[in-house]
């Protein structure tokens, strides 16, 4: 064992001690980041390339700073993304919802789908679907100036830039100034705030006291956001078109009844995410 790997054992010993929920990808994480390697070339560093900066950043996240926070990047789907304070880090829990999008717009067989990505925060949301869904043309919709010059960062970045246009908005008022969109869009699709007010003392610290406010608490029961995207969604999307929303997991059986067949609404139903947990609620716009 060379030296580094010896101090990525200490390290993931410390952060497991302060809590961290992954602290073995955290330590070895942290180590490739510091050194300019990647994981799996951790074994191949020399003794004497140890950089003690190493300690340094294992403070801070052993301090609960997100891991992401530290290195200035967070990794989703395909995508490689620049994050850091004033924006919402984007969870592998968010992935499935993306998955069931990308299936759900390839089954719709339409040669240009329409996007829309409400409380887009980093642009994870709209460069996944931008990169996966070659021909979609994707607006994403945020409000905080803070993330809305990150969600410009990486869209700006991005290959698939030319597609995705970045208006800065309320998500529950989402294109009101422009009538000649409403109907025409094929999906909407969002990870909005849905913590309720009265849970922030159970928030991980590293969403509590690093992630936007805005980006996690919604009301006193945490659906405020999510039934303004519903009003939203209702006049964007054309008949048969679909709505996809993340949700805490405990509230898996109320979202599904906040997009009501009296509403315009079929299908409603709620999925689970890989840890088979009731992730995301959807529903299709009725065709009259």
């Amino acid at each position: 064992m060379n030296l580094l790997l010896a101090e990525v054992a200490r390290a993931t010993q410390r952060l497991a001690d302060a809590g961290v929920p992954s602290p073995r990808f955290d330590a070895e994480e942290l180590a490739a980041y510091v050194h300019d390697v990647k994981r799996g070339e951790l074994h191949g560093v020399k003794d004497a390339d140890f950089d003690a900066r190493y300690w340094e950043v294992i403070s801070r996240r052993e301090a609960r700073e997100p891991l992401q926070h530290i290195t200035g990047r967070a990794f989703f789907r395909y995508l490689e993304l620049q994050v850091g304070p004033g924006v919402f880090v984007p969870r592998p829990e968010t992935e499935s919802v993306v998955g069931w999008a990308i299936d759900a717009l390839r089954d719709m067989d339409v040669a240009e789908p329409m996007v829309v990505d409400l409380c887009t925060g980093s642009g994870a949301i709209a460069l996944a679907l931008a990169q996966e869904v070659p021909r979609s043309r994707v607006h994403a919709v945020e409000l905080s100036d803070d993330a809305h010059a990150w969600a410009r960062r990486n869209i700006d970045a991005s290959p698939d830039a030319a597609r995705i246009e970045l208006i800065q908005g309320d998500a529950t008022r989402a294109f009101e100034d422009r009538p000649e969109l409403s109907g025409q869009f094929d999906l909407v699709i969002s990870n909005p705030p849905y913590i309720p007010l009265t849970e922030w003392e159970y928030v991980a610290p590293e969403a509590r006291d690093h992630d936007p406010e805005m980006a996690l608490f919604s009301g006193e029961d945490g659906l405020h956001t999510i039934r303004g995207i519903e009003r939203v969604a209702a006049r964007l999307l054309r008949p048969g078109g679909v709505v996809v929303v993340e949700h805490a997991d405990t509230q898996g059986g109320v979202v599904p009844w906040i997009f009501r067949e009296e509403a315009g609404w079929t299908d409603a139903a709620d999925h689970r995410d890989l840890n088979n947990r009731p992730r995301f609620a959807t529903a299709r716009r009725a065709v009259l």
